[in-house]
C-alpha cells in the first residue's frame, strides 16, 4: 500500500459517522475487500508512519495535554490518534506540535478535567487503529492464532526494517515556550482528573 492510498484510507476514516468502534468496522471492511497481503502492506505502511511522530517534541505536546505527563504506552496510543486524525493534521504536526491546539478534537478536550473526557470517544489515543489490520487478516485467511500468522507476514515483508520501539525518540522536548497555545489550552498545574 502506497502512502496516497494509506493517507486516503485515513482521512475518510476521520470523516466516517459513528463511534470509534464503527468506524474501526468500516476500516477493518475495506481491508477485508483486499487481500491478505494488504492487511500486512496496511500494517507496515502504519508503522512507519507512527514511527515518524516518535519524536521528544510531540511527546512534550502529548505530556501538556495528557495533564503534564504522558508514558511510553500512552505515548504510543497518542500517535495512533494522532494518525488517526489523518494526513493534513499529522504533517502539520510533525512540522509544529502547537498546531494540535487548532484541531477540534484537541480544542474539545481544552478547559475539561481528563476525568470528563469520554475515554472511548474523546481520549486522545487510539490503541485498536494497531489491531485492526491484524483482525482483518484473521476474517481473510481463516487463522485464529492470536496474530502469530500476521505477525510472521509483517516481520518477513519489513525485512527486518521495522522501527527500533526501543530506540528514544527523536529530536529534544519543547519547553512550553515552544508550545504556547497548547499551554495556553492546558496550563500547567491544572488538575487533570
Amino acid at each position: 500500500m502506497d502512502e496516497k492510498a494509506f493517507w486516503a484510507l485515513m482521512g475518510e476514516l476521520r470523516t466516517r459517522p459513528g463511534s470509534r468502534e464503527e468506524r474501526l468496522a468500516w476500516l477493518r471492511g475495506e481491508l477485508v475487500r483486499g487481500e491478505a497481503d494488504g492487511c500486512v502492506a496496511f500494517q507496515t505502511r502504519l508503522e512507519e508512519v507512527h514511527h515518524r511522530a516518535y519524536r521528544a517534541d510531540l511527546w512534550s505536546a502529548a505530556g501538556r495535554i495528557l495533564g503534564g505527563s504522558c508514558s511510553d504506552d500512552a505515548f504510543h496510543c497518542f500517535r495512533l490518534w494522532l494518525v488517526g486524525l489523518g494526513r493534513e493534521v499529522f504533517e502539520e504536526a510533525l512540522l509544529s506540535p502547537d498546531s494540535l491546539a487548532g484541531v477540534p478534537e484537541v480544542l474539545w478536550l481544552a478547559g475539561r478535567s481528563a476525568g470528563s473526557w469520554c475515554e472511548a470517544e474523546e481520549w486522545p489515543e487510539w490503541e485498536e487503529l494497531d489491531y485492526v489490520a491484524a483482525d482483518a487478516y484473521e476474517e481473510l485467511t481463516g487463522v485464529a492464532d492470536e496474530g502469530e500468522a500476521f505477525y510472521d507476514a509483517l516481520d518477513a515483508a519489513q525485512g527486518g526494517d521495522a522501527p527500533d520501539p526501543e530506540a528514544p525518540p527523536r529530536g529534544e522536548p519543547l519547553e512550553d515556550a515552544g508550545t504556547p497555545r497548547l499551554a495556553a489550552l492546558f496550563p500547567a498545574g491544572a488538575d487533570p482528573a
